[in-house]
């Protein structure tokens, strides 16, 4: 399955999924510039009332396309009923793959700038060192696409996340690599997706 096939069928399985309900690719991908490194980018404008039930069957949909290995739900707008913003990673396919659901009810404006504070996510309720380590990918396709200095905020930003006293060097293997790691050390349940990125690095970025 190429990456296109994945985004088409992942637009199919949702609109099916929920009656009502409708999907278009965003980003990129909707506009034709999509490179190596180009997430999926997805919304999925439902009924009112339906986000909750919806955003609780996006694991289940997405199976049906594709074996899920994890979904994250972004901090903002984390105990909204009228948004949500989900990050799937898709078991054997390449981290660069990541799907972005931007998930919201019809009447729900498009953008909604920072929202509602009272709805983000508190402490304990999300993960900082998956979010840290999303930056650490995030960090290999800035790179990788020649754009230094967002890869040194994205990882400057991992570290903080964490309460990890590091920084970037711009000797990207070893950061992304120190960041990781660090994740790791505070969340052992992402030791292998760790690995994963950082033989990530070593590949894109190594020479």
């Amino acid at each position: 399955m190429t990456r296109a096939q994945l985004a088409g069928a992942v637009v199919t399985a949702l609109a099916v999924a929920c009656p009502g309900s409708r999907t278009r690719l965003r980003g990129s991908f909707a506009t034709g510039t999509a490179d190596a490194f180009s997430d999926i980018d997805v919304e999925w404008v439902v009924p009112d009332g339906r986000v909750p039930a919806c955003a609780a069957d996006v694991r289940a949909v997405l199976e049906r396309v594709r074996l899920v290995a994890a979904v994250r739900t972004s901090p903002d707008f984390f105990h909204s009923p009228q948004r949500r913003l989900l990050f799937v990673r898709f078991a054997g396919v390449s981290l660069f793959w990541r799907l972005d659901l931007a998930l919201r009810e019809a009447s729900a404006v498009a953008d909604p700038g920072p929202g509602d504070p009272a709805v983000h996510a508190r402490d304990g309720e999300w993960s900082r060192p998956a979010s840290a380590l999303a930056n650490a990918l995030g960090a290999i396709k800035a790179v990788a696409r020649g754009r230094s200095a967002d890869a040194a905020g994205l990882l400057e930003r991992g570290f903080a996340r964490i309460g990890e006293p590091d920084t970037a060097t711009g000797g990207w293997v070893d950061d992304v690599t120190r960041l990781s790691r660090a994740t790791a050390a505070r969340e052992p349940d992402l030791a292998p997706l760790a690995e994963e990125t950082i033989a990530l690095a070593a590949a894109e970025l190594g020479a």
